[in-house]
This record gives structure tokens, C-alpha cells and sequence, in this order.
């Protein structure tokens, strides 16, 4: 019996040794053999962030996005990305540089995650597009005249009168559309044209053809700084909220942001950069805004 026991035990000794052998081999990748005499273990590797692509507009917009003297994007928006990723260090934002119509095909059919613009929220894309619920921004609309025009001052002026032609993919067009809804009898006249720039619509307003421009404040004062064109903001009208815009399928980023830019409007850092790149706090009131902006255009 003892020479039968004999060959199970050392049988039993080898499996042993050959179980102890595969953890000890085992034990630097766990930092079992290499760890400190602490038994701390090693530290897991970060995954790397998720690239997400990005449409940029492809027209400099000025103070929104466009590319400074070292040829780097530049801007409001550009700094609210950058600031995206810091709080949201899984993802790391490509972009690529593409006109409206671009950022509206690429997005919606994948291509681009979201596109980072001005954009206003209205029926059609929202049919297309996901929203987040919390803008990230705000346009400030106003109405652009001859110097010696005083009675163009708010939308219930522009009745009977000629307004500067809109493109199809305008913000402005739905602002309007809106206001001829809620007065019926005393629409305003829209007019359309291809494609234009803020440059050429304000030297139809300087040669007097047309009696007012709807218009971005920032680019208004962009483009009459650069041509030293003689018109002047008659009125502010509003401050519309502006929005990134998703595929549809980019629920999760979406909500994400979304969150985040509550974060950083609670914090201080979006009204921080509005002042930084607009010199004024676009966050607060309309009439804020407007006595804001009455006063520089008095200075």
C-alpha cells in the first residue's frame, strides 16, 4: 500500500508545483512578482478618448469661428469646444471645414456627429436633427439702416417697406416667418436670393435699394469695420438661442453636452468667453443687451 500511495503523492506534488509555477509567471503582468513591498498594484492603463468628427464652418464668421494668424481655428465656438473636452475627456473632437448646406448633408447622414455653428432651432430640422435642450449661445438680431433712417427701429416697422433678401437655410427667414403668423394682414415681405454675405447685403442697404437688413450684430459691425460702410444699427430686435446640432444617433454626446454646457453656463465660463470675444454678456437680458449694445454704438 505505501508503494501504491507513493507515485499518487509525488503525482500530486508535481501538479502542484506546476500550478505554483503558472502564478508566479503570472504575477508581473497583475504586478504580483515586479509590484512595490507595499502590494500596490499597477495602475490601469486610461482607454483612449472616442474621436468624434465635427463640421466647422468653412466662411470665417467673425468672433464665432474663423482662422487666426497661425492659421488655427479661432473663436467663441472654438473655445466652447475646447472647453467641452476638457470636462468630457473620453472624446476628442476633429473637425472639418465645410459651408451650411455641408454641415446639414454631413450631419445628418453621419458623416459629422454634430455640426458647430449658429444654428436656430425650427420645425424642418428639427424633423432631421437631435437638439440638445440647453443652447449653447446667443445671436443677437438687429436691424441695419441709413444713417439718416429713424423709423426702421423693431419688425413692426419692416411693414411696407424692402427688406434685404434671405437665403433658403436663413435663421432670420423663421424669425420672420413667425412674426407673419402672429399678424396676418401685416406681413413682413420676404424676398430670396441663391446666395449673399453680410458685405454685399449691407451695400445694398448703403445705396439705398433697400430700406433695412436683418442681421447678426457681430457681423454687422465686422463688415462695417472692414469697408467702412456708412449704415447703422436702427434697433436690436432679439437674442435668439443658438444650438450645436446632432445626428440623430448621437444621443448619448448629445445629453453629455448638454450637461456639461449647463456646467459651464452656471460657472461663469461661457459668460466670461462672451465677453472675451462679443464684449458684452449675451446670458443676460435682452434689455441688458440692448442698452449694452446702445451704448457702444454712442461711444
Amino acid at each position: 500500500m505505501k508503494t501504491a500511495r507513493f507515485p499518487l503523492i509525488l503525482a500530486f506534488a508535481m501538479l502542484l508545483l506546476t500550478v505554483l509555477s503558472g502564478c508566479g509567471k503570472a504575477a508581473p503582468a497583475s504586478g504580483g512578482a515586479s509590484a512595490p513591498a507595499t502590494g500596490g498594484s499597477a495602475p490601469v492603463a486610461k482607454p483612449a478618448p472616442k474621436v468624434v468628427k465635427a463640421a466647422l464652418n468653412t466662411v470665417p464668421v467673425p468672433l464665432f469661428s474663423f482662422l487666426d494668424d497661425k492659421n488655427q481655428p479661432a473663436g467663441f465656438i472654438i473655445d466652447y469646444l475646447k472647453e467641452l473636452e476638457k470636462k468630457l475627456p473620453e472624446y476628442k473632437f476633429e473637425y472639418e471645414a465645410v459651408d451650411n448646406e455641408g454641415q446639414l448633408i454631413g450631419t445628418d447622414s453621419g458623416k459629422y456627429a454634430f455640426a458647430a455653428n449658429f444654428w436656430f432651432k425650427n420645425p424642418e430640422r428639427e424633423k432631421k436633427y437631435l437638439y440638445p435642450q440647453q443652447e449653447f449661445g446667443y445671436s443677437i438680431t438687429a436691424l441695419a439702416v441709413k444713417p439718416d433712417r429713424n423709423d426702421i427701429k423693431t419688425l413692426d416697422d419692416l411693414v411696407g417697406k424692402k427688406l434685404v433678401p434671405m437665403t433658403p437655410v436663413s435663421g432670420f427667414r423663421y424669425i420672420l416667418k413667425d412674426y407673419n403668423l402672429k399678424h396676418p394682414g401685416k406681413e413682413i415681405k420676404i424676398e430670396d436670393v441663391e446666395k449673399t454675405t453680410p458685405a454685399e447685403d449691407l451695400k445694398l442697404i448703403e445705396s439705398g435699394r433697400y430700406d433695412a437688413h436683418f442681421i447678426n450684430v457681430n457681423h454687422f459691425e465686422d463688415a462695417v469695420k472692414k469697408l467702412n460702410l456708412n449704415v447703422k444699427i436702427g434697433g436690436i430686435i432679439s437674442k435668439e438661442p443658438v444650438y450645436l446640432l446632432f445626428n440623430k444617433n448621437q444621443t448619448e454626446l448629445a445629453q453629455k453636452i448638454d450637461k456639461t454646457t449647463v456646467e459651464l453656463i452656471k460657472d461663469g465660463t461661457l459668460p466670461k468667453l462672451s465677453e472675451k470675444w462679443f464684449k458684452i454678456d449675451v446670458y443676460k437680458s435682452l434689455e441688458y443687451v440692448q442698452q449694452g449694445y446702445q451704448f457702444r454704438k454712442d461711444k
